[in-house]
């Protein structure tokens, strides 16, 4: 997965094609346009069909791209007389800096302008989620060793987001996601555990709901999620005693309201730190009771309102984390494309304090090949 991953962010793979996309077909009359839009294909069409024109795309911060083959592929799918569309553009994965245009279309207006505020709004949700998932995986990276990041935001957004987050996180340096949709768009699958539901059905007995996943799924990777009782580091224990090198990792998943009754048992620890939630100082006493009766093998996994911040903090502190699951964070919008039309019939025309912006990165995009 990780040469994959560099393969993507290397360019090395070939642009997704139309056929990976489902898009609604509503596209096509406008229904997901803004009327302005609309009105102006209208006019254009009326009183200026004759006429060829630039429209460029940026955006105002450090990113990392994404969404351009989505892009490309919703105005390959929409526009009219595509073909004739020259279209320029970065690849997803790829560094971008404040005002680097990231794509440009000439041709008619009349015959893809109306996909504008679409494209902005594709570029702007997915180069937000890779960019966010980089940062975090960046973050997690900050002790110098590589730890996995699992994408876990399917239950922070709408589901018919999935499959396009899931394809940002993937370009942004996640190397697994929750749900099988998150994977679609390169035939993968989804990964996954237990949840607290599993371990409800068994009445709390982690070690119980530990034993009928290993039964029902005796090929995956056994990771055993501890927090349901609050007592994080007995529950680690029952479950590694039960299955010694069967045991792969153990999950915690502490709500930030709680105090792990290990420190409740322990009140002299207490008074220097915030108790509460997935904190380092359990970790640290976690990781030495397993490593205390041999279960060093024991991985130890964290989930549950982590953002890169927090993470960045544990890796400074050293804390024994191997992976990270992090969802709600990861799925903040705050890149905003624009479009704007800079060049009409050769000769430069935009409005004022935007201009052409020529970037020798871009690529030409063979229609033949979407």
């Amino acid at each position: 997965m990780k040469k994959e991953i560099e393969k993507k962010l290397n360019g090395e793979i070939s642009r997704l094609t139309n056929k990976t996309f489902k898009f609604d077909q509503r596209v096509a009359e406008g229904w997901f346009s803004a009327v302005y839009f609309l009105k102006t294909k209208k006019i254009v069409e009326n009183y200026l069909e004759d006429n060829i024109v630039t429209m460029q795309f940026f955006q105002k911060d450090y990113a990392v791209l994404c969404g351009t083959d989505e892009a490309i592929a919703l105005i390959h799918t929409f526009g009219n007389h595509p073909e004739d569309l020259e279209i320029h553009s970065l690849k997803d994965g790829d560094r971008i800096e404040p005002y680097e245009t990231v794509m440009t279309i000439t041709g008619p207006y009349q015959n893809f302008g109306y996909l504008e505020g679409i494209i902005d709004g594709i570029l702007a949700r997915r180069t937000s989620v890779a960019t966010n998932v980089y940062n975090v995986v960046k973050a997690a990276r900050t002790s110098g060793k590589e730890k996995p990041v699992i994408f876990m935001g399917d239950r922070d957004d709408h589901y018919t987001q999935q499959a396009g987050d899931g394809y940002s996180a993937f370009i942004g340096g996640s190397t697994a996601q929750a749900t099988h949709a998150m994977n679609e768009w390169w035939g993968k699958k989804g990964m996954g555990t237990m949840p607290h539901a599993l371990i409800q059905m068994f009445k709390g007995d982690v070690v119980a709901a530990s034993k009928a996943y290993s039964s029902q799924f005796p090929d995956d990777d056994l990771v055993a999620l501890v927090d349901y009782n609050n007592d994080v580091i007995t529950d680690s224990l029952k479950v590694a005693r039960e299955f010694g090198d069967e045991l792969k990792a153990v999950r915690l998943d502490t709500s930030r309201t709680l105090v792990d009754k290990y420190f409740l048992r322990n009140e002299h620890l207490m008074g220097t730190f915030d108790p509460r939630g997935v904190n380092p100082e359990l970790v640290f006493a976690l990781r030495r009771a397993l490593d205390d009766e041999g279960f060093q093998q024991v991985k130890i996994m964290v989930s549950g309102g982590f953002t890169e911040g927090r993470i960045r903090a544990f890796e400074i502190a050293d804390v024994p984390v191997d992976m990270y699951g992090v969802g709600g964070s990861l799925l903040k919008i705050n890149i905003g494309f624009t479009g704007d039309n800079v060049i009409i019939n050769g000769e430069h025309e935009a409005k004022e304090g935007r201009r052409y912006h020529p970037n020798p990165r871009l690529e030409k995009v063979d229609y033949t090949q979407v």
